[in-house]
């Protein structure tokens, strides 16, 4: 299990991470989601130990991580910007792997060449975008972590490669218990692979929960009253997000879909069916609703 506990990082001033508190439990596909500078790459370096926190407490297992090889020997991380030394190949880096990660598995190196099928001898630096990030899920994977940490880590790959690598991360989960942690703006593809999720925004993890909790406490629902004008809605219900078009209300509302329904039946609608919401709804609505939808400019 990886814990985080009111973490705080200061940049020049600038509170990058402010108090981010977080639980990956153990064999978890975790997806870490939030708009561009939430702070969930800087949370990725602390979790690798690249950064040190000012305060608060980040541990595998309870362990910390900061100056610790051997829990660092557990984790395998793929950064967006991933590092390799320039003039090396792929052999070259797998050797290097190999002398860091004490359970490295050769034969699986040899095995998963087929899966990737780029030729060892290649200097990494002349494979294209796609390749290099297909290198270091081949060298990653190869290094048996009980920890697998990712940053935007199918960026670049075809939807080919993108399934392959996701079937190889989630047969890991299911064969050695691997827990996985990824930040990812491809909302629509962590919704497939995830069982759990947190929203990140300004430094902190507002809310995490199981998948299906999440989904299970945000619903949409469609209404259709016997007026124009929609009526005054129970007050104890807490409302997300509204629009209409014609007679037919589309209402957010946090909070169960059972529960809902039965308080909405006070207001007599003509109509009403409850429609699930995709994690990229229930991401933007979380986050602020409007504020964080899409604006019409005028030019």
């Amino acid at each position: 299990m990886i814990e985080v506990r009111s973490v705080v990082k200061t940049f020049d001033g600038f509170r990058a991470l402010d108090g981010a508190t977080l639980t990956v439990p153990k064999g978890a596909i975790y997806g870490l989601v939030g708009p561009n500078g939430a702070g969930k790459t800087t949370l990725l370096r602390h979790l690798t130990g690249v950064y040190r926190q000012d305060s608060g407490e980040i541990t595998f297992e309870g362990v910390p991580v900061w100056e610790n090889s051997y829990v660092k020997a557990s984790i395998a991380s793929i950064p967006d910007d991933w590092h390799y030394f320039m003039q090396s190949s792929v052999r070259d880096m797998m050797k290097y792997y190999r002398g860091f990660y004490p359970h490295f598995d050769s034969a699986r190196y040899e095995k998963l060449k087929e899966v990737f099928a780029i030729d060892e001898k290649h200097m990494i630096r002349r494979l294209s975008k796609g390749q290099q990030k297909q290198v270091a899920f081949w060298l990653a994977m190869c290094c048996m972590p009980d920890y697998l940490l990712l940053d935007e880590p199918v960026d670049g790959l075809d939807p080919v490669m993108r399934r392959q690598v996701w079937s190889l991360i989630m047969q890991d989960v299911a064969e050695n218990g691997t827990t996985v942690l990824v930040s990812s703006h491809n909302l629509r593809e962590l919704e497939d692979v995830c069982d759990h999720v947190g929203v990140m925004n300004k430094g902190k993890v507002l809310l995490e929960r199981s998948l299906s909790e999440l989904q299970d406490n945000t619903v949409k629902m469609q209404l259709v009253f016997g007026s124009d004008e929609e009526p005054q809605l129970p007050a104890e219900l807490t409302v997300l997000h509204r629009s209409h078009v014609g007679r037919v209300h589309t209402v957010i509302f946090r909070g169960n879909a059972k529960t809902i329904t039965e308080r909405l039946k006070l207001c007599s609608p003509l109509f009403m069916e409850a429609i699930p919401l995709t994690l990229e709804e229930i991401f933007i609505y979380e986050l602020g609703g409007e504020d964080y939808a899409v604006r019409e400019i005028v030019l």
